[in-house]
This record gives C-alpha cells, structure tokens and sequence, in this order.
C-alpha cells in the first residue's frame, strides 16, 4: 500500500493505492493522521480509485479519518471507489456516516 497526498485551498486529497488490509492499516491511519495534523484541513478527500483489495481494515481508516476530521469540525469525503472496497463499505454502511461522491465503475 503506498500513498500520495496534496493539499490545496485547506482540501487534503489522499490516493489510495494496492491493497488495504491489516499489515498496512496502522500505518495508512498514522500517515494520515500527521498529514491532517501538519496541514489542518476543512476537507479531506480519500480517493480510492487505485485501491485493489480491502478488508475490513479499509472501514477502520475511513473511521480513524473521520474522527480526525471531526475534531477540526472537517468534512470527510470519499471518491472513485472500485466496485470491491465499494461493497465492503456500503456493508458497514459508511454512506450513513460520510459522503461518497462517485463509484468507479472498473
């Protein structure tokens, strides 16, 4: 799992790439965590349009960002999610909690 990060007008987008599983779900959250620390941003985008595979470890991220984004009274959005990572989401039902702005459709 490997990710890339920008930050413009206080929107952090963060691309999600490989696999999100529990070998590499503590370091993703610790990752974000100092980039939303360091940058202090309104609006945090997830972006998984390159994400393979995702177990449940992916529901734990998407939480751990959502609390971080909620103590700096942020918005968490999440976008171009492949249909795999979309169905574990939608089971954990993730859109009562946060906006998902698109599914990708590969």
């Amino acid at each position: 799992m490997n990710l890339t990060s920008y930050v413009q007008d206080r929107q952090l987008t963060v691309a999600l790439t490989g696999e999100i599983d529990h070998h590499c779900a503590k370091e993703i959250m610790q990752t974000i965590s100092e980039k939303i620390d360091l940058y202090m941003p309104l609006r945090c985008i997830l972006d998984f349009q390159e994400v393979r595979f995702m177990d449940s470890s992916g529901i734990a991220v998407v939480l751990h960002t959502l609390r971080r984004m909620n103590t700096l009274q942020g918005k968490l959005l999440l976008q171009n999610i492949p249909a795999q990572p979309y169905k574990v989401l939608r089971a954990a039902g993730i859109e009562k909690i946060t906006e998902i702005k698109e599914e990708c459709t590969k």
